[in-house]
């Protein structure tokens, strides 16, 4: 929590330089900040799921999360943590954890590039819903600006598109929607609890929920894996405090666009992580995505 509590710091309602930004200016900024945090996470996630099993990565990854948040709500009290109806946030854990256990299955069977295409389905899954559930306006400039984004998505990720994955990759295109879904009861809860109870909750929630599976497949962590837990605990916070924190902001279909960004993320980490030289095909498609997601970000910050 020390890393979302710094960006708070940052991009949040103490930053003066930011309370001058429109809400939708500091939603697409608490969004571009996730999708770093949760690129860094994927790939430490991806590592640690080969090693362990995935429903025990998962598992270890949240209950870090509640250990890593255990200080903050001892120095408040646990009745500032308290929610304002658990109903909400346990209907957001088994939405999210079902989404997780199909994410984490199929996490270490396919190839990156398909994995990546398939996540750029989930913002226009929200965007729909959006939409249908919160009756957000049908913003035209934020539907091409994401089928730009998506476009670049495949023109990075087409060439490289092996279809390995087989059965694994509907696997992991199932949990897209149930994302989308946890998304937008996020959004609901954040009209009754502050961001950091919702956080915390997810944390408890998806912890318990993921136990059982856990369990069966259940291998002793040596005490380097306990650390690299304890860093995805860390984390996995920080980036869900971002992205709570852009959809209280603004619309959710508004920080949609901005999460094209995450495929230049990702190739930078390649690059810098494991030395892969982005190829052309990502050259062009990252411009593209990069042209769409500035234009979009343009607009919305100059919209008051």
């Amino acid at each position: 929590m020390l890393f979302p509590l710094s960006l708070s710091l940052l991009l949040g309602r103490a930053a003066p330089a930011t309370n001058r930004l429109s809400p939708t200016a500091r939603g697409l900024l608490w969004m571009g900040a996730s999708g770093l945090i949760f690129c860094v996470l994927n790939a430490a996630t991806r590592v640690m799921a080969e090693e362990l099993s995935p429903f025990e990565t998962q598992f270890l990854r949240y209950a870090a999360g509640v250990v890593v948040m255990l200080p903050f709500i001892a120095r408040v009290g646990l009745q500032a943590y308290h929610p304002n109806g658990l109903a909400g946030q346990a209907w957001r854990g088994v939405v999210h954890t079902t989404g997780l256990l199909l994410w984490y299955l199929a996490l270490p069977q396919i190839p990156l590039a398909d994995m990546t295409a398939i996540g750029f389905t989930t913002p226009i899954f929200i965007m729909v819903g959006a939409v249908v559930v919160f009756r957000e306006r049908m913003v035209w400039a934020r539907w091409i600006s994401a089928l730009i984004g998506l476009l670049g998505v495949l023109v990075v990720v087409g060439p490289k598109m092996s279809g390995s994955g087989g059965f694994y990759n509907l696997v992991m295109l199932a949990s897209s929607p149930l994302f989308a879904c946890s998304f937008l009861i996020t959004k609901a809860l954040t009209k009754r609890d502050r961001p950091e109870v919702i956080v915390v909750w997810q944390a408890i929630a998806i912890t318990v929920f993921t136990l059982p599976f856990a369990v069966a497949e259940w291998t002793w962590p040596t005490v380097t894996q306990w650390v690299w837990m304890l860093g995805l605990g860390i984390a996995g916070s920080a980036g869900q405090y971002c992205v709570t924190r852009a959809i209280e902001c603004t619309d959710v279909s508004a920080t949609q666009p901005v999460k094209f960004l995450d495929l230049i993320w990702t190739s930078a980490i390649g690059y810098l992580a494991f030395a892969e030289v982005p190829g052309i095909s990502t050259v062009i498609g990252g411009s593209v995505i990069f042209l769409a997601t500035t234009w979009i970000a343009r607009r919305e910050m100059r919209a008051r």
